[in-house]
């Protein structure tokens, strides 16, 4: 697949801001999709230009939680020799080359360990050569890929140290790398879908109403037909369970039904905020959001930015209004 040059990828305009509601659904939804190994071959095959049939020949090694720093990983597994590793981001992370030396580093030792193989013994070990790949569905990225590099992270700079981890991110919203969306349908299927969901809401429906519309209207278009005609049910569970939590959540707030609930909710709010922030961090905060505020920007767009809790903005601009 050709590279593309990165520079000047991110942009910081007022690009619409994806509603916090369930912001990992997309994570889970790409998960699921591609959890058929025969799915997971053909996305393999796109990105590499090979021509595997057979499904058996992916092992599959996903682990649901890896226990040193409770990461969790979306896709891995092995082919031949090599060791791959896919990820799902919809929200940006500028430690993922660090997240996948966290976790090339317990796969080697636990593959050593399984073969009982002995690091401090005079023959070379063989390992499998580890490929990192982020499937990017969020907002700002305005190229097709990026190569980000863990010496980045080091105070000397890229290509300094004894240790490097790149991870290349491929950007999967609508209209982006074309032709590897041509090459597998499911995860053009997949952007497509996600974009239906976000025009839905940008055009002012409720992200309720948005997703049951995204999942008639893709139907209806032939794409994730199989999935969102036979599996309905989950895939609204996926993305609407938290949302619908939060949403009565702050239903019962808002009415009051129980005064002594309310009073301590809100204190509770307060003081979490206090603590959670701390006294410093917390003048400062208040200042990037008024700063943000009086450019115009709403509380979606500054929680987005400053990467905080929606509740915490709503506070803050309450205090700020008073």
């Amino acid at each position: 697949m050709t590279k593309r040059k990165t520079e000047k990828w991110f942009a910081h305009g007022n690009w619409w801001r994806r509603l916090r509601h369930n912001r990992k659904y997309k994570d889970v939804l790409f998960r699921h999709l591609f959890q058929d190994k025969r799915d997971l071959l053909d996305l393999y095959n796109a990105l590499n230009g090979s021509t595997y049939q057979n499904p058996e020949e992916l092992e599959v090694i996903t682990m649901e939680d890896v226990i040193f720093m409770k990461m969790k990983n979306d896709l891995s597994f092995m082919i031949g020799n090599t060791l791959h590793l896919y990820e799902h981001q919809s929200t940006w992370n500028s430690n993922m080359p660090l997240r996948g030396l966290f976790y090339f580093a317990q796969q080697f030792e636990g593959l050593l360990a399984s073969r009982s193989e002995d690091i401090y013994g005079t023959k070379r070990v063989d390992l499998p050569t580890p490929v990192y790949i982020v499937f990017y569905n969020g907002a700002g990225m305005q190229t097709d890929n990026l190569m980000l590099y863990l010496s980045d992270s080091f105070s000397t700079g890229r290509g300094s140290g004894c240790l490097e981890c790149t991870c290349e991110v491929l950007n999967i919203n609508r209209g982006y790398n074309q032709a590897l969306m041509e090459k597998c349908r499911r995860l053009w299927e997949y952007s497509e879908f996600s974009a239906e969901i976000e025009e839905n809401i940008r055009s002012g429906m409720r992200r309720e109403e948005a997703v049951h519309t995204a999942i008639d209207t893709c139907i209806d278009k032939g794409i994730l037909k199989d999935i969102l005609t036979k599996q309905k049910a989950e895939v609204l569970h996926m993305i609407l369970t938290e949302y619908d939590e939060k949403k009565h959540f702050r239903t019962l707030f808002k009415e009051g039904k129980e005064e002594g609930i309310k009073e301590g909710m809100e204190k509770g709010i307060e003081k979490g905020i206090e603590i959670g922030l701390g006294k410093g961090r917390n003048e400062k905060l208040r200042e990037q959001v008024q700063k943000k505020r009086s450019k115009g920007k709403t509380i979606l767009e500054i929680a987005e930015e400053l990467e905080e809790e929606v509740s915490v903005i709503e506070q803050i601009f309450t205090d700020l209004t008073v």
